[in-house]
């Protein structure tokens, strides 16, 4: 194995910085060599900071287990241990955005999972396999800062993840969406830990979780946009109604989504072409054999009952967007169901993945 890249973990006593450290245990490429977190962390070993509430189900990693956890607010103490950090901070949004830009600064590329600077014109807001285009922002990031080594690149919100590669791939095959209606039912585990009181999710649905209906009918329009004199301009379409609800599950987000084609009618697609197009996407990160790039981003289920969480989640280690029950739509065009895993493709392996495509394209060359 050739030698991995030194990497660290701002936020690695929480419940995504656990799930990161987790992942990159064995990673062909990445090696977690500094951990980092609140001052009332700093100083322990990682498994003294996590003991009684480490969540993963599985042993911390042998080569973590004794690093000496850093306080994450002072990015200096970064400097010489990792090459560049993972954030998974959890803090106000105008501390992580402080905080992120600190590391940037110091020369360290950040790559994150917190939303502070999705909205950020000159972040690039990744899903691999949609905007890897949008990398060509960074120059301009870099510049505008001053930052010689250092910058910030983000994923998206976890729930958009469920349906934002169907889209992209039908769009892309020219059949442009011009309106969606969307309804996700969300896992528990992405309101974190402790999360939602038990009470009020057993034998329940709660039909509102804060600022998600927005994200939901915001940021895809940046995901579909373009980079323009040194930013990322929003795409117009699609239009996008959002209700987002919580369920009873752990892991596994599912939406329902009605789409309307901007399209005469007889140039919208039929049924099969659509299945065609999901069929056949492939992209960026398969093309570049990334190491957590599924080889089948896009899975389709014939049963009438799928996708499940339980049952589809895992497709592809996590990390595809699986759909069924694509039908015609009485209102719109076509409705479906899709499923993504919201702790892997939605978060901390979303993220990995992320890291992935800035090395193989270069990004992490002269650190």
């Amino acid at each position: 194995m050739a030698e991995r890249i030194s990497v660290g973990v701002l936020g690695a006593t929480g419940m995504v910085g656990q799930r990161y450290i987790k992942l990159l245990e064995n990673h062909p490429w990445f090696k977690v060599t500094y951990v980092a977190a609140s001052p009332r962390s700093a100083g322990k070993a990682y498994k003294e900071a996590v003991k009684n509430r480490w969540l993963i189900g599985a042993d911390i990693p042998a080569d973590v287990k004794d690093l000496i956890v850093q306080d994450a607010n002072d990015a200096k103490l970064a400097l010489g241990k990792c090459k560049f950090v993972f954030s998974a901070l959890e803090m106000g949004k105008d501390e992580i955005k402080a905080l992120e830009a600190a590391y940037a600064a110091e020369g360290i590329p950040v790559v994150s999972n917190a939303s502070a600077n999705r909205w950020t014109e000159d972040v690039p807001m990744l899903i691999p396999e949609i905007n890897y285009s949008h990398l060509d922002v960074i120059a301009e990031q870099k510049k505008h800062h001053g930052w010689d080594k250092g910058f910030i690149a983000v994923k998206p919100n976890c729930s958009l993840q469920t349906y934002m590669m169907p889209i992209f791939a039908l769009q892309q095959a020219g059949y442009p969406i011009k309106r969606m209606i969307v309804t996700t039912l969300q896992a528990v585990s992405g309101a974190g830990y402790p999360g939602v009181p038990s009470f009020d999710m057993i034998d329940n649905i709660v039909p509102f979780i804060g600022g998600e209906e927005e994200k939901t009918e915001k940021e895809c329009l940046k995901i579909l946009g373009t980079v323009k004199d040194g930013k990322i301009e929003n795409a117009a379409q699609p239009l996008v109604s959002a209700t987002c609800t919580r369920v009873p599950v752990i892991d596994g987000h599912t939406a329902t989504v009605s789409l309307e084609f901007d399209l005469p009618e007889d140039k919208k697609p039929s049924i099969e072409q659509i299945l065609k197009v999901w069929e056949d996407f492939t992209s960026v990160p398969q093309s570049l054999k990334l190491p957590n790039a599924p080889v089948h981003p896009i899975v389709y289920r014939e049963e009438e009952n799928r996708p499940q969480p339980r049952r589809d989640r895992e497709t592809e280690n996590g990390m595809a967007c699986v759909i069924g029950r694509l039908r015609k739509c009485p209102v719109f065009d076509v409705k479906f169901v899709a499923l993504s895993h919201n702790t892997k493709r939605g978060a901390a392996l979303g993220g990995i993945l992320n890291a992935e495509l800035l090395k193989a394209k270069g990004f992490f060359d002269n650190l």
